[in-house]
């Protein structure tokens, strides 16, 4: 139960920042304050603070405008600091990441009353490696034979001026503590290649051990992690160290309140984070250069006892997972049947996906070849070490801490690579439990410049398993927040997909925005349905003109680069002198230029694909007509979305009403909610789809669309 005390901090914030702001209260915003509020406060919890109540998951959707941000952190942070846990605030994409910690939270801060820290949280790899630049700026022989080692990994030997120059200054900065160590926080932009040889994996970094711990850039940002009251980062990075156990990067699971903002991308990042992939021809090169590497190591410092014997049976592993490869190769290229799935000017891939995710008996038992090979590699490689940690913790083992600390992230890269092909082969082995959705397994066979490599890889097809193992039931509480949770008007869509506890509260709440005032949803009359391609393409180009006329600002969201670029060539040269594709600039780059143009009194029409149907802010003139090409149905080829579809076919659904409308109906108003940004947007929305008046679920559709004014000819 919510104590008196947290009520009224939370009350008293409120006002305050309404107050603060020159704001009115909306009722979206408090609703979403009184259930996030609720469900936190509903935590029971034992003298430790761990929770000993069911999970605590909140999912609320709130649509533009409802002040999200706010609604979030004014029901958490009281909570999360009277319960002395960490709130972790997560976002999907790097852009709305900047506006939480530099514009929102300060803002929250200054008007709500509310007293709390913020710190940003980043990856292992956005910090130099203090060991790793040491090795670098070394010039004895020694050290030269260290870095041999690391070659394979991508480890410059030979330094050019420029690189010895800006590392030689790092070393300096860092000396004289002019720079934390941060990549963002040096002076001028690193070289992706240059800053590549600075850091370390965690598989490579010895933690404690490390001579330079005490001043090691990471580490420091981590402690500092511990003692702060809003942690922001990204769904990315909370994966990454959920998947390390947690508490690796970010303070343990048990100690925070997780908020998933954009969480309706958690699922598929989960999926994502938890899949498998080799590259059969890679590895092989990799497990040839690895034997090399330790042949090395034994030659420049022959290892006594147990851990020579460990180095010699390792190798001897490496030669026979090569060969076991070759013979998987061979077996898979004989049973596949490729298709093509994509080309380019570099070259082309072909696909094929095992219906229901069934890999043949004979394959089967050579995954199961390779999965032994992996398993006795990744055992040994453990033991290796296990043994270099306790040499660099100065316990007697025979190995020279100094030789210890230089080989261990050359053996940590090992094992790292080593577990991550043991997990795809242990996937590839067993056989599904029945019942549960299957895992898809599938290949790629890529062509890239003339070279030729086989990808074998394996996926969940549902996150529910790993969300619940790894989130819902480790976190003290969680709450997702998005525009877009319900599909067709429910929420089962995103319990399917994510796993949520059956108990989860989830809410959607009213939008500020008078819809019906503000926009017209249109569905003009066309002779053709997209079905007829080459004709529904010939329509828009007819149409487009009139339909965008004098307006400023227009946004032309396509589901196909086909169809966008015939559409584009195929305008009159007047008309497409507005027009800016997508292809042609980065996403920042587009909306800078049409920006630009549309203050300096011009008109603009940016043509983009899916990824601008979400996340860009274009408010105002900048955007008065957002014009959708056709229903975005997904392309049925991504393997996972397959495999799921089969899946649910094999259990008498139909996926088309099932997946695909539903998500359709996510990415149709993920869409036109690109044109009312602001209370006082108006605008007007047109589908060139007819199928949204001829087909049944057409109307399931529009009706899951937000109230807009309708005209549907």
């Amino acid at each position: 139960m919510l104590s008196n005390e947290i009520k009224t901090s939370i009350q008293k914030a409120y006002t305050s920042f309404l107050n603060g702001k020159e704001l009115k209260a909306r009722l979206g915003q408090k609703l979403m304050i009184a259930e996030i509020a609720k469900t936190l406060g509903a935590i029971d919890q034992d003298d430790s603070g761990k929770r000993t109540s069911d999970p605590a998951v909140c999912v609320v959707e709130a649509g533009t405008g409802t002040g999200k941000t706010v609604g979030y952190c004014l029901a958490s942070i009281p909570v999360a600091k009277a319960m002395d846990k960490s709130l972790v605030i997560a976002t999907a994409t790097v852009a709305l990441q900047e506006q939480v910690i530099n514009k929102d939270l300060p803002e929250i801060r200054k008007h709500s009353g509310l007293d709390f820290s913020i710190a940003l949280a980043k990856g292992r790899r956005r910090y130099l490696c203090l060991q790793k630049l040491d090795l670098l700026l070394q010039s004895t022989q020694a050290a030269s034979a260290t870095m041999a080692l690391f070659q394979e990994e991508g480890f410059s030997i030979d330094l050019d001026k420029d690189a010895q120059k800006l590392y030689e200054e790092m070393l300096g900065a860092m000396a004289g503590s002019r720079w934390d160590g941060d990549r963002d926080s040096w002076p001028v932009a690193v070289d992706d290649e240059q800053w590549q040889q600075l850091t370390a994996t965690h598989a490579q970094c010895s933690g404690h051990r490390c001579p330079h711990f005490s001043n090691c850039p990471f580490y420091k940002a981590r402690g500092a992690l511990d003692k702060v009251d809003v942690i922001v980062t990204n769904h990315d990075l909370v994966l990454s160290d959920l998947m390390l156990g947690g508490g690796a990067i970010l303070p343990p699971p048990k100690d925070c309140i997780y908020i998933f903002d954009e969480g309706h991308h958690l699922p598929d990042k989960a999926i994502d984070h938890f899949a498998c992939e080799t590259r059969l021809g890679d590895t092989g090169r990799w497990l040839e250069q690895s034997t090399k590497q330790l042949e090395k190591i034994l030659a420049q410092h022959p290892l006594p006892g147990e851990i020579g014997g460990w180095f010699e049976r390792l190798a001897g592993k490496y030669k026979e997972l090569v060969t076991d490869q070759q013979f998987m190769r061979e077996a898979l290229m004989s049973a596949a049947e490729f298709r093509q799935e994509e080309e380019t000017e570099s070259g082309r891939t072909l696909l094929y996906r095992f219906p229901d995710g069934v890999i043949p008996e004979e394959l089967r038992e050579l995954a199961g070849r390779l999965k032994a090979g992996f398993s006795a590699s990744v055992d040994l490689a453990d033991r290796i070490v296990a043994e270099l940690k306790s040499a660099m913790d100065d316990e007697v083992t025979g190995v020279d801490r100094l030789h210890a600390e230089q080989v261990f992230p050359v053996i940590g890269m090992m094992l790292l690579r080593l577990q991550n092909n043991l997990a795809l082969w242990e996937s590839w082995s067993i056989v599904d439990p029945e019942g549960e959705p299957p895992t898809a397994r599938w290949l790629r066979l890529v062509e890239y410049h003339g070279n030729q490599d086989l990808v074998v890889s394996s996926s969940l097809i549902l996150a529910g398993k790993i969300l619940r193992q790894h989130l819902w039931n480790t976190a003290y509480g969680v709450v997702v927040t998005s525009a877009t949770l319900t599909a067709l008007g429910k929420f089962d869509r995103y319990r399917t997909r994510s796993g949520l506890p059956k108990d989860a509260n989830c809410q959607s709440v009213p939008s500020p925005f008078r819809h019906g005032d503000a926009a017209v949803l249109s569905v003009p009359v066309l002779r053709s349905d997209p079905g007829d391609a080459s004709g529904h393409t010939e329509e828009i180009i007819e149409q487009l003109p009139a339909l965008i006329g004098q307006v400023r600002g227009a946004l032309v969201l396509f589901s196909s680069r086909r169809q966008m670029r015939d559409v584009y060539f195929g305008l009159a040269g007047e008309f497409r002198d507005r027009v800016m594709l997508q292809d042609d600039y980065t996403k920042q780059e587009l909306i800078r230029r049409h920006k630009e143009t549309i203050d300096d009194e011009g008109r603009s029409v940016i043509f983009g694909l899916a990824s601008l149907a979400e996340g860009i802010d274009l408010p105002g003139v900048y955007c008065e007509h957002v014009i959708i090409a056709k229903i975005p149905f997904a392309v049925p080829d991504d393997p996972v979305e397959a495999a799921l579809s089969e899946w649910v076919e094999s259990r008498g659904g139909n996926p088309f009403m099932e997946i695909a409308v539903p998500d359709a109906a996510i990415r149709l108003v993920q869409a036109s909610g690109r044109l009312l940004r602001r209370e006082d947007d108006t605008g007007r929305i047109t589908v060139m789809d007819r199928r949204l008046v001829t087909r049944r679920y057409g109307q399931a559709l529009l009706n899951s669309m937000p109230p807009y004014r309708r005209e549907i000819a």
